[in-house]
């Protein structure tokens, strides 16, 4: 099993801890909690959050009364999450540092399991099969999966609304994206990713369903908003912000235009048990 060394160390340098309360991350972070809260069995329900990061969605789940238990890569981020946790009226259960690849959580040992960035930062098939077959491992029957993954065409869009393309490195980037999905940054430039999968949805369907997922179900996290030129001003405005999500919302589960999102959900069963 290779460590992802680079992927640790980008993130010991980007503060992922406030992606989430800045830009167009902020249309991400409200649609996905809308969906979670949609999806995920009721409270106290036993969660896991794998690729929890520094604890953002691991501490929401815990104040709405889930069991939750947070798993990064990420020495420092499972840090800032402890600190977090330190201040919690509702503390997130369990913090450890371990790889999606190999989950120190014991067989069926929850009813939900997020995958919330660990597909994405595993370019090889191989690795993203083994981290599905883990969190397969530690749910229960019946249990729900909940995985995270970046649209193949993320990087094309964001250089149309950031007119990054002058950038001769940019444009490499982007057609090599668009080509495999396998992102490489080679630059200085944090804003630029790390090294990355971007998946096409129809691939990741298949990539659940290869694992053993049942009932499969993809749905675009954005929606076209999240490339608005005047993201700022729109979601300031409380009409204009209520119409980027409205539009995400309508469009969330229409195949022709899911990829448009910046983010997916893939969303699947453990086969066995009776569904909750």
């Amino acid at each position: 099993m290779q460590p992802l060394r680079d992927v640790i160390a980008y993130y010991e340098r980007l503060a992922e801890e406030s992606r989430l309360d800045s830009g167009p991350s902020r249309l991400e972070f409200e649609r996905t909690k809308e969906i979670l809260a949609r999806v995920l069995p009721k409270p106290p329900a036993r969660l896991l959050d794998v690729g929890g990061a520094a604890g953002v969605y691991s501490a929401w789940l815990a104040e709405r009364g889930y069991e939750t238990h947070l798993v990064d890569v990420s020495p420092r981020l499972v840090e800032r999450a402890r600190h977090l946790n330190a201040r919690l009226e509702k503390p997130i259960a369990s913090l450890s540092v371990a790889d999606a690849r190999r989950l120190p959580q014991a067989d069926s040992f929850a009813a939900a399991v997020l995958l919330m960035g660990p597909l994405y930062h595993l370019p090889s098939a191989a690795d993203r099969q083994t981290a599905l077959t883990e969190a397969l491992r530690v749910l229960e029957a019946s249990g729900l999966l909940v995985v995270a993954a970046i649209s193949r065409y993320a990087s094309a869009l964001d250089g149309l609304a950031r007119q990054l393309t002058v950038d001769p490195a940019f444009v490499r980037m982007r057609d090599r994206d668009l080509r495999d999905g396998q992102h490489r940054n080679d630059t200085v430039r944090p804003d630029y990713f790390t090294t990355s999968y971007f998946h096409r949805p129809e691939d990741l369907r298949m990539e659940l369903e290869t694992a053993g997922c049942q009932d499969v179900r993809l749905l675009g996290v954005e929606g076209p908003g999240w490339i608005v030129s005047d993201f700022e001003g729109r979601w300031a405005d409380g009409m204009s912000r209520s119409d980027i999500l409205d539009v995400a919302r309508a469009l969330e589960s229409e195949p022709s235009i899911i990829g448009a999102s910046a983010h997916l959900l893939a969303i699947g069963r453990k086969p066995g048990g009776e569904a909750v």
